[in-house]
């Protein structure tokens, strides 16, 4: 019988327990993130660049190890629900990114509140984080609220005199929030809304919706969608002969917007991420080389440039980067206290560099971009142009 020295019982005794506990030996804490995009269906223009993102994400954060569980809900939105709860109830992950669509993402927030388990969503809407309640204290906005875009927008046609707009947007969450607020900034900015129209995201033709619009002759004109959406009641206004300015919103910010729209789209005018004119950046400008670092991380391994709806998924990344060694100073992943701790850390995230802008979040505030994250651009010859704002 082999006698052991004082150390080699307390090491026996500690491997005892250890296994005892069901630990293995060596092992590292370990976090796990959902990440849900629509990579199929109606929003995967904006859903693909997305879910090819969190292949970019940090394997580990400090000490701990992530894995992400990648999941694709086809644009769905009742899918969305399902599989939220399978990441809530079944995957215990501590942090989930996504959906991609605003209405998928708006029929999660009841879900998340629930569970108190952080949400980072890039979508649109502004819905899903204000006005601020109890269920909304869990979701953290990765992309630029409405309310920033329109500013600059209605700012422009200011500027230009223009006194009369049309309105044409998506029947869903992100159409409606753009009426909200483009509506109230119009108002105050005694711009008349000459025309209000509604269209689906899977809508073939919008030649009815377009025929009204030209009937009521605004000066200009608005379109409130998001992905492959945005080119459709662009392309009817300009074919059915509609000759004034075209606005488009952030939702706008995709190549295929350009290239399926092509010379019917030139001249467009939109407020956006500097993604989409990075060249034309000034290299003092906060965000540029994380964008620099960011497309070229994805080109590497896609052999093509994101569009920007995925560096909302990156940045989502960046401030779990930030919060994560935080919370971990209160808690231990896999728990509820960690999921409590990682939402603190994200609401107290302050100037945080990413892809698009400069976040500072607040319990007001679960985006925190300021005019830093977004740019005032024109189309002109295929390729955006800075304009000033």
């Amino acid at each position: 019988m082999m006698l052991l020295s004082p150390r080699g019982v307390f090491a026996a005794a500690l491997i005892t327990c250890v296994v005892a506990l069901g630990l293995p030996l060596g092992a590292q804490a370990q976090m796990k993130i959902g990440v849900i995009a629509s990579a199929t269906g109606a929003t995967a223009v904006v859903g693909i660049p997305q879910k090819n993102s969190a292949a970019l994400l940090p394997k580990k954060i400090g000490n701990i190890d992530v894995e992400y569980i990648v999941l694709d809900d086809a644009s769905d939105s009742t899918q969305t629900v399902t599989l939220v709860k399978k990441l809530l109830d079944e995957q215990k992950v501590d942090a989930i990114i996504g959906p991609s669509g605003s209405p998928n993402a708006m029929g999660t927030l009841q879900f998340i509140s629930e569970a108190k388990t952080p949400l980072l969503a890039p979508v649109g809407t502004v819905a899903v984080v204000l006005p601020m309640d109890d269920q909304k204290r869990w979701v953290f906005k990765t992309t630029q609220n409405d309310g920033l875009i329109c500013e600059a927008l209605v700012a422009h046609m200011v500027k230009k005199g223009v006194k009369t707009v049309g309105f044409i947007g998506l029947s869903d969450a992100y159409g409606e929030s753009w009426w909200r607020t483009f509506s109230a900034m119009a108002e105050k900015a005694n711009i008349k809304i000459t025309a209000n129209e509604r269209f689906q995201r899977t809508d073939q033709s919008v030649i009815g919706q377009a025929a009204k619009i030209i009937a009521a002759n605004p000066e200009v004109v608005l379109i409130g969608a998001a992905g492959g959406p945005t080119v459709l009641p662009h392309t009817t206004l300009v074919e059915r002969g509609y000759k004034g300015q075209i606005y488009q919103t952030h939702g706008a910010a995709t190549p295929d917007f350009v290239r399926l729209g092509g010379k019917a789209v030139e001249g467009t005018i939109m407020a956006a991420s500097l993604m989409l004119v990075l060249d034309q950046m000034p290299d003092s400008n906060v965000s540029k080389k994380m964008a620099i670092d960011y497309i070229a991380a994805y080109e590497k391994v896609y052999g093509t440039k994101p569009a920007t709806f995925g560096a909302n998924v990156y940045d989502a990344g960046l401030l779990l980067q930030h919060a994560v060694p935080e919370a971990a100073k209160k808690a231990k992943p896999g728990t509820p206290e960690f999921r409590a701790a990682l939402r603190d850390a994200l609401e107290s995230t302050k100037e945080l560099v990413g892809t698009q802008g400069v976040y500072n979040m607040s319990p007001q505030d679960h985006s925190g971009f300021d005019r830093r994250g977004r740019e005032l651009m024109t189309l002109k010859d295929g390729k955006w142009q800075l304009l000033a704002e």
